[in-house]
């Protein structure tokens, strides 16, 4: 899917049941920061809980575009994944830097290295990859409380 909006392209390729990887190009700022927030939220609700946001033709961000990346980094780890930032203009890379965002989101040099940490995470995660007496990949976990003996 592809969507254009003013200076912003969004294309979402679902890469698998759990993942997508957005590439966004063009400029991120007030007047296009909720359409890609709709593109990524979506996929919230498909059951990906992996995003990887490959930003290598982002050619601006302000900081609507900066809210839009840690609005959606709190979505992913609700959801029991994350979000994985895929080879960042040096503009945007320095924003993240500057921002701090890059010590608290995943930054990749290429999306080959981002989908291998998304498996990494999927593989230390057994538990979210649909197992019996799971929800399905997606869904929310059901935490259950487990309760002591009863004193005999």
């Amino acid at each position: 899917m592809s969507q254009r909006e003013q200076n912003l392209d969004v294309e979402v390729e679902i890469h698998d049941a759990v993942t997508a990887i957005a590439r966004i190009r063009g400029e991120l700022d007030v007047d296009t920061a909720t359409l890609l927030h709709h593109h990524l939220a979506n996929q919230f609700l498909h059951g990906r809980r992996h995003l990887v946001l490959e930003l290598s033709a982002l050619d601006f961000m302000d900081s609507s575009g900066l809210n839009v990346m840690i609005r959606t980094t709190r979505e992913a780890r609700a959801a029991g994944g994350d979000v994985h930032i895929s080879a960042p203009t040096p503009l945007v890379r320095k924003l993240f830097d500057i921002t701090g965002l890059s010590l608290t989101t995943a930054v990749h040099a290429d999306t080959d290295a981002a989908l291998a940490a998304v498996r990494a995470h999927e593989t230390d995660r057994p538990d979210l990859l649909g197992k019996p007496g799971r929800e399905s990949p997606g869904a929310p976990l059901q935490r259950r409380s487990e309760r002591a003996p009863a004193d005999l």
